[in-house]
């Protein structure tokens, strides 16, 4: 019974929602000249996790694929996921788990392109905290994430639910990423945090911050996560995959294409084509935190079954919207092969 009132009480929350946009529908496609144009979200444009969206625009693959995407920037998965409900965007680059969240407040979400098998974050801890020297020792102490019911938030309790912790046990303190993440660690805000590179470089360089979990290698996921936890990809919403297959299928094509490219560049080419601003600490450290991370993309776009299924094993034990549901996910549901294999099988431009 108290289920069904928080599922109802979502579904008045996300009319509202929908209602306070105008009810916009996602289905909709814009068009200008021809050639559709869409809307994606990346949850922190600047992160190396999400570097891909941007490379792609940097590459012309975008275009190349006849399609007018816009990228805007949003810190916070969950907001993210508001933006794409509610159709003021028509996808999103972030974490794969939003779509089994989302399924269980029955909103039918798909991860299109998965472009990584890790989630590419780190728990840093503070200079200022030399007594932690494990995640049990987490407890009792402010934890960052970038915001409540994000991915670092989920990631967060399932590394201390790992060591027998609740979040009764600890303070999560929303400090978002980069600059806001760093003066919340350097100013006594939290004392560790889950963030991603070029952040994490720059606080390791410079002594604020030392690495306690590191999650952008398979083996150091595996380690802490018992398995693979695909993390970066495109999700959009059911209806608007249904809908417009082929602006799917373009999208597909030219995500795949920078992921193929990715795999055969060096770090430094890779900076050279990002937006100068990125290396704002210095050209060096930014190469140095694409190189710290990009072991963590796939090269291929493709979901590995193993890595879905683990996330809905942690999920289901640490998320408070997917564990009473967690028997009645369909994975099957939250991901598509489909247009990725399809662009692999396509002759490379």
């Amino acid at each position: 019974m108290r289920h069904r009132k928080q599922l109802a009480l979502v579904a008045v929350v996300i009319a509202a929602l929908l209602a306070a946009t105008g009810c916009r529908d996602s289905r909709a496609i814009p068009t200008a000249d021809g050639r559709p144009q869409i809307t994606i979200m990346v949850g922190g444009m600047e992160k190396v996790i999400y570097l891909p969206a941007v490379l792609t625009r940097q590459l012309g693959f975008f275009e190349r694929n006849d399609i007018d995407v816009k990228l805007l920037g949003e810190q916070s998965g969950a907001t993210a996921e508001t933006a794409l409900l509610t159709g003021d965007v028509q996808g999103v680059v972030g974490f794969y788990d939003h779509t089994i969240d989302l399924q269980a407040k029955d909103q039918c979400i798909r991860s299109v392109v998965q472009m990584s098998d890790v989630p590419g974050e780190v728990e840093l801890v503070s200079k200022a905290d030399a007594d932690i020297t494990s995640v049990a020792d987490l407890r009792g102490k402010k934890l960052g994430v970038t915001s409540l019911g994000s991915s670092t938030d989920f990631l967060t309790q399932a590394l201390t639910g790992q060591a027998g912790m609740s979040t009764a046990d600890y303070t999560r303190v929303k400090v978002g990423a980069g600059q806001t993440f760093i003066a919340g660690m350097n100013h006594d805000g939290i004392d560790a945090g889950m963030t991603t590179d070029p952040t994490v470089a720059q606080m390791v360089n410079s002594g604020d911050a030392r690495v306690l979990v590191d999650l952008r290698t398979e083996a150091g996921t595996r380690a802490a996560l018992g398995g693979l936890y695909p993390a970066t990809s495109l999700y959009m919403s059911c209806a608007t995959i249904d809908a417009h297959p082929d602006i799917v299928r373009k999208l597909a094509a030219a995500f795949v294409q920078t992921l193929q490219w990715i795999r055969t560049h060096t770090p430094e080419e890779i900076a050279e084509k990002m937006p100068p601003q990125y290396a704002s600490a210095g050209k060096d450290l930014y190469v140095q935190s694409i190189r710290d991370s990009i072991g963590m993309f796939n090269g291929d776009g493709l979901m590995k079954p193993e890595g879905a299924q683990n996330v809905l094993e942690i999920l289901g034990k640490y998320s408070k919207n997917v564990r009473p549901v967690r028997d009645r996910i369909d994975l099957s549901e939250t991901y598509t092969t489909q247009f990725v294999e399809e662009a692999l099988r396509a002759p490379r431009p």
